[in-house]
């Protein structure tokens, strides 16, 4: 099972990369927990200068913008 961590203040940029991560794994079908992390204090733990964030199992994919479903559904298999 993979965790999908979203890291962000809660913005709207943040809820919807929330929102798209999880319908990107849900359309490719892996098994997964979305984990939504909101304390800026951990933000320095995923290496993170920007948000929106997305990190899978604690390693960071891509900072500062809301990608794509297809980048989204690539960086999650």
């Amino acid at each position: 099972m993979k965790t999908i961590q979203i890291l962000g203040t809660g913005c709207a940029k943040c809820n919807r990369l929330a929102a798209a991560a999880d319908a990107a794994a849900r359309q490719i079908g892996i098994e997964y927990r979305l984990e939504k992390i909101t304390d800026i204090r951990r933000f320095p733990e995923f290496g993170v200068m920007l948000t929106p964030a997305l990190a899978v199992d604690g390693k960071l994919l891509i900072s500062g913008k809301v990608p794509s479903q297809d980048e989204l559904k690539r960086m999650l298999t």
